[in-house]
């Protein structure tokens, strides 16, 4: 099997699902906007849920990837990392926000169909947080990095100013690594 092909399918699927939502998304739209019959289609998903899947990982995974990448910068400071590695999630968010109406059903964690990729990118994202912060934060960094992922969480709800969300995620990295220089027990 082509993984040209599959990528073909996985863009078209993107294209489908951020115009007409998942539920309305038919597998005749995802070959018609991938230029291939429905038959050849079915060579490389097994139906729309299987498409979705699909994409639901490789959005999951560039976004990742994009957050180790920050995380593994040796020229910035903590926040600038954090703030980089945060911001690989709340970009992932503010995309489909931008690109499609039907945002919130894309990126529904409690969706029998996804809900355990959510699940996986959100402890994997952690990690990547609690890693980039060990020098500083000591046996802390998981407590730690469950806030700032949190936090993040937490800045997706309101959309409307897309800036917004970015500004108050640097100032949040910035107040919680300089609560990491003061004295005191978090745990």
């Amino acid at each position: 099997m082509s993984s040209d092909r599959l990528e073909t399918i996985l863009a078209a699927a993107y294209e489908c699902f951020t115009r007409h939502g998942v539920r309305r998304t038919t597998m005749d739209d995802i070959a018609a906007a991938a230029g291939m019959s429905r038959p050849a289609v079915y060579q490389y998903v097994r139906n729309k849920d299987d498409a979705y899947r699909r994409l639901a990982e490789r959005l999951f995974a560039d976004s990742l990837a994009e957050a180790r990448r920050a995380a593994a910068d040796p020229t910035a400071s903590t926040a600038e990392r954090l703030v980089t590695v945060l911001g690989a999630k709340l970009d992932l968010t503010l995309t489909l926000h931008r690109e499609s109406r039907h945002a919130a059903e894309l990126l529904d964690e409690s969706t029998k169909l996804t809900g355990d990729l959510v699940e996986a990118y959100t402890r994997e994202l952690t990690d990547v947080v609690a890693a980039a912060l060990a020098d500083r934060a000591g046996p802390r960094a998981r407590a730690v990095a469950d806030v700032l992922v949190a936090l993040t969480r937490g800045l997706e709800a309101d959309l409307t100013d897309p800036d917004l969300p970015r500004r108050r995620l640097r100032d949040g990295v910035a107040l919680i690594v300089a609560g990491l220089d003061t004295p005191g027990d978090l745990a």
